[in-house]
């Protein structure tokens, strides 16, 4: 019997595609190193590319876990950098009273991209979560920087941008749970839009063009991401590795599209 890895049912030798849930699956005849080779080469991808690799990766049996405990994970370490950032933003505020900024820039992309590569080459989920805490730390010292010139977490620029990013990502969730087809193809177009928006707002930068419109953009965008990359983090075998790496994938939308509401927030309140 050959076990899917998406759903774990138990097709006849040979199948190519799961009877339960229809994905393609692996057949029996693929070799333990060709296993081994797609799931190594998985975090040299980007893109369409990556999400592909990633779906067919083929597990072992005692990898996979229940949906229960691999959504549990995603939550859990989710939270944790979320908290972490909380903790940073009391403990630390403004970053740049204590390090150059020009020192702090350099040391957050060599960390975040780091880290990123860590969490998306490994597949131990203790090596995957030391690559997620090297984004989380980073970024969160950029929020807390954020917040201080808002007037700090206790202001209402900063609480209200808290609570519409979490009505945001709530709203997003069920959407992506109540229209799981629309989300399944919004992949390819929301990777252009952030193409296209990144490469807009460094011309605006260099000509000192205000990007109002942009921030509304930005925010829409990255709602549409948490929505996105929560219905992709379904799609993927259940693994705790996996696990790991979704949440890093929603993690980075809810602090991008916090960060644009923080920004959107402070001059409306002007």
């Amino acid at each position: 019997m050959l076990r899917c890895p998406y759903c774990g049912y138990e097709n006849e030798d040979g199948a190519k595609f799961c009877m339960d849930c229809g994905k393609p699956i692996a057949s029996a005849a693929r070799t333990r190193q060709e296993e081994a080779a797609l799931v190594a080469n998985t975090g040299l991808l980007l893109g369409q590319a990556a999400r592909r690799a990633r779906l067919e990766a083929v597990y072992e049996e005692d990898q996979l876990i229940g949906a229960r405990a691999y959504n549990g994970v995603m939550l859990g370490v989710l939270l944790c950098g979320l908290l972490v950032n909380v903790l940073l933003c009391f403990t630390v505020g403004d970053v740049y009273r204590y390090i150059n900024p020009i020192a702090f820039f350099i040391g957050y992309l060599v960390c975040a991209i780091a880290g990123t590569v860590i969490a998306g080459r490994s597949h131990k989920p203790l090596v995957s979560f030391l690559g997620y805490n090297l984004v989380v730390i980073p970024f969160g010292l950029v929020i807390s920087t954020a917040v201080a010139a808002y007037g700090g977490i206790g202001s209402r620029v900063v609480a209200d941008a808290f609570l519409y990013t979490l009505l945001i990502t709530a709203g997003m969730g069920g959407a992506a749970m109540a229209f799981p087809a629309l989300f399944d193809k919004l992949g390819g177009a929301l990777l252009g839009v952030l193409i296209g928006l990144v490469v807009c707002e460094l011309a605006l930068l260099i000509f000192r063009v205000n990007q109002n419109v942009t921030d509304w953009i930005a925010a829409g965008l990255f709602s549409l991401y948490i929505g996105y990359d929560l219905h992709r983090s379904q799609q993927f075998a259940k693994t705790l590795d996996n696990a790991v790496d979704c949440a890093l994938d929603i993690y980075l939308d809810i602090a991008n599209l916090f960060l644009r509401l923080l920004q959107i927030l402070s001059r409306k309140k002007d």
